[in-house]
Order: C-alpha cells, then structure tokens, then sequence
C-alpha cells in the first residue's frame, strides 16, 4: 500500500510559528527515510494553530532537503489565485524537483470569511467567491502546465515559464460528491478527505472511478492529467505504543475539535492544556466529542493500521494519505514512525 504524508504545520501551545515550520522539515526528511510516497503541505490563513498560509514556497525548501519523495500540496486554494501565476509556481517547482512536484488544488477558504476576503484582495475589492469558477480554474490550470492551451485562447500566444517537458501531477482535493465528480469529468487524479468527512465517501470513490473519462490530450500529456483514475483517501491517525497512551492522545484530539467547534482561534493544545480542559467538560463538550470522534483513528500502531487498510479497501484506494495533529512533535514523528512499519507489514 502506498502511503503519504498531509502537514498542516500545526502550532502546539507554548511553540511557535517557527518551531512548527521547522518541524514540518525535519518530518519531510523522515517521512522519506521511512518510505512514505509524498508529503503534502496544506495552506491556511489566519490561523493561531496552523503556521503555513504559503506552501508553495516551502515546498522549495523541503525539496531542498529531500532526494526521492514526491513533494506537494494538499492544496492550494485555486479561487484565491489566477491560474496562470499557479502554474507558473509550479512549472519553477517542477524545474527544480523534476519528477517530484505533485499539485493538489481545492476550493474551501481554509480560514473565516474575513479572512478570505483579505487573502482575496479586499483593499481592491476583491471577494472570494468559491466554487463559482472553481471548475474553470482547473480546466485552465491543466491546459497551461500541459501546454494544451488551444490556439484562441487569450493566453495561448504568452510564454509560460519555466518551460519544462514535464508537468507536477494534478490532484483534486474534496470531501464531497463536488470534487469527485470534477476529477473524472477533466481526468485527474482524486484524494477524498475522510478526515473532513468521514462519512459517505465510499459512494464518491466508487462514483469517480466509474465516471472517470480520460481528459482529450491525455495521450500528449506532461504528466499533470492521468489515463486512468487514481484516487487516495486522506486520514487523520495517531498512532500510540499502547492503548492507554493512544487514549491521551485521544483527549488532546477532542480538545482541538473542540476548540474548531466553538470558533476558537488558539494554537493546538499540548497535553497540559488538553488534561485540564478534560476535567471540565460540559454535556455540549460531549456531545461534540461524540459527534466529531468518528474524523480520527487513534490507537496503538497495529489497531490504527488494520483500520486504515479496511477504508483503502472499502474506498478501493491506489494510496492512502495520513494527517498527523498531536500534543507534542516528538509524538507525531513516532506515530509516523509506527505506521509505516505496521503498515508495510500489511502489503
């Protein structure tokens, strides 16, 4: 089974931006020494808990210290941005990693409305306006890094650089029927967000893959549409030595929902913070807990990778995906750690 890596650059209470940032290096290059197929950055703004508004950038870095996996995003928000300054970020990416540079896109805001609107340009009255060009976007996005563009289009006669003979593979991001739907119609590769979602996804997989029409230049194509569907679930999981720790673990978790639940912009808890939250919860807090549980597999190593096989195979997934947020860096480096052994011992 293949298995890849999602980083939010979590900021755990009592660090900062800059601890989380590096952390993010140091389990780029591990994840690589473990085997893992790709490590994905996520963007967010305006965020106290998550520090990388900007992955395309550190993506530079982290390829600057890797050798073999393939490096990207899990995504970049696509309505925020012109297409052709994308796929000129990721045309220079791909230049410097040949072969490397995967570029997943969604549509969310990752942040409030507020915010969105100040990413968006609201000193120029800019407005976010999600998924109303969303499918536009991405159609104009392969056609530029494919050098598909058809001869009258406005851009066609404008020299996108780098020129390269390669292009980074195009994944669509989604946690819904929406973003399945949109990579089987234009052929691109699909990753659903089981830790957004974690129920009805197997109707979305199993709709992509029989839906799935290879786009028209496939055959001509650098590499950002693929021939045939290719789908990757994305899980949240912890993985622990022993079920009383995977527990702790657990209640740090519920607290970081929690905190999202009540629009609460704190920095993830540390196990501090978490333990003494615990000792006060409310019937609501329960409630949300109850209702929110079901985002995350936490367990020792062997629990949490028998779970994880189950859903690639009820989603008939090519790879899976993992998102680690944990009270302690040292504790999602382990939990990395544990999965891909357990894992691989499963394939």
């Amino acid at each position: 089974m293949k298995l890849s890596m999602l980083d939010q650059s979590p900021i755990i209470s009592g660090h900062s931006a800059a601890d989380a940032i590096a952390a993010t290096l140091d389990l780029a290059q591990a994840a690589e020494n473990l085997g893992y197929q790709r490590y994905w950055l996520a963007e967010h703004h305006g965020l106290l808990s998550l520090a990388d508004p900007c992955p395309e950038i550190l993506l530079a870095r982290i390829g600057s210290l890797t050798k073999t996996i393939r490096i990207g995003t899990g995504g970049i928000l696509l309505p925020y941005y012109a297409p052709f300054k994308v796929a000129e970020q990721f045309r220079m990416l791909e230049a410097l990693f040949p072969g490397r540079i995967d570029l997943g896109i969604g549509r969310a805001p990752g942040g409030d409305m507020k915010t969105a609107r100040a990413v968006s340009g609201w000193t120029t009255g800019g407005q976010y306006d999600g998924a109303e060009r969303f499918a536009q976007q991405v159609a104009e996005l392969i056609a530029l890094l494919d050098g598909a563009l058809p001869p009258d289009h406005p851009y066609a006669e404008i020299a996108l650089q780098p020129d390269v003979p390669t292009a980074p593979q195009i994944w669509v991001l989604g946690s819904s029927d929406y973003g399945g739907a949109l990579a089987a119609q234009l052929g691109l590769r699909f990753a659903f967000a089981h830790f957004i979602n974690p129920l009805g996804g197997q109707p979305v997989a199993q709709a992509y893959r029989e839906n799935f029409a290879p786009a028209p230049h496939a055959a001509t194509s650098r590499g950002a549409v693929t021939p045939v569907p290719h789908q990757a679930i994305a899980v949240f999981a912890i993985c622990a030595d022993s079920e009383a720790e995977a527990e702790c673990y657990a209640q740090a978790v519920d607290v970081r929902r929690l905190q999202m639940a009540y629009g609460l912009n704190a920095p993830v808890p540390s196990m501090a913070d978490a333990q003494a939250r615990i000792a006060h919860l409310s019937d609501r807090d329960r409630a949300v807990i109850e209702r929110e549980r079901p985002r995350a597999i936490i367990g020792t190593a062997d629990m949490v990778a028998d779970r994880i096989a189950e859903l690639a195979e009820l989603f008939g997934a090519d790879e899976v995906v993992v998102l680690t947020v944990a009270p302690d860096y040292g504790v999602r480096l382990k939990s990395a750690e544990l999965l891909a052994r357990n894992l691989a011992s499963l394939t």
